[in-house]
């Protein structure tokens, strides 16, 4: 299997998986998460695992994990077949019904970021704080990471902008987005990423400080120009 339709998680064991180009999404082969968590020693004690708990799940009216999706993965005897699925916060959702100790460390690490959400909610300088002991943790330099923080606060300034003058979140910051980052580099971001050999990871985690300080230049451009038109409207009363 290729990176598109396999990873492996737990040492040896592997989870099939496939990339949706179109949405930017990995979906994850639900019984082999189950088989692996539960230790299940073969296919079809897996898959009547989580027969038996879909159908707890939807009884108590849980729709993120009873309304997943059918891929064909491939099987193992090697044909494709038809296997329930789930993006990355099913999956997630899903671990946290399954009473396995192989869970715990997910739960506990949920807990935890569920925590420091609610703390940077109260304190939006901690998500900085954190974002600096990440970076630091992957090896970035210190220079990089400067930049990096630097380019979330002018890309906050730019999306504040948009909320004011009435841009949608979603596609419409998605298209806009488009614009700055062709403008500067001839990509849209799904090109970019391809060109990057990226899938889900964030494309301003894998760009160099130059591409850093164009991105950054092009978004406060943008912000600036859009409160100058702004207050060019106000003053012909409009």
């Amino acid at each position: 299997m290729n990176k598109e339709n396999s990873i492996k998680l737990f040492n040896d064991r592997q989870v099939r998986v496939h990339w949706d180009d179109k949405q930017e999404v990995w979906y994850f082969s639900i019984v082999d998460v189950i088989a692996i968590l539960t230790e299940q020693k073969d296919f079809q004690g897996a898959r009547n695992y989580w027969k038996v708990l879909k159908h707890r799940l939807s009884k108590e009216g849980n729709e993120t994990v009873t309304n997943c999706n059918r891929l064909k993965l491939v099987a193992s005897d090697g044909k494709m077949r038809f296997t329930d699925v789930a993006d990355t916060e099913q999956i997630l959702r899903l671990i946290q019904s399954i009473p396995s100790p192989k869970a715990e460390p997910f739960k506990m690490w949920l807990a935890k970021v569920g925590y420091e959400r609610i703390e940077e909610t109260e304190n939006p300088e901690l998500s900085f704080d954190r974002a600096m002991e990440t970076y630091l943790k992957k090896g970035y330099s210190k220079n990089w990471i400067n930049q990096r923080l630097k380019s979330i606060e002018v890309r906050k300034d730019l999306t504040d902008e948009w909320d004011l003058r009435g841009v949608k979140k979603g596609l419409e910051y998605a298209i806009l987005t488009d614009e700055i980052t062709k403008a500067w580099s001839g990509f849209s971001n799904k090109d970019y990423k391809k060109f990057k050999d990226l899938k889900k990871e964030n494309l301003r985690d894998h760009m160099s400080n130059l591409e850093l300080v164009l991105n950054m230049l092009a978004e406060a451009s943008t912000t600036e120009i859009s409160k100058e038109k702004k207050q060019k409207d106000i003053k012909k009363g409009k």
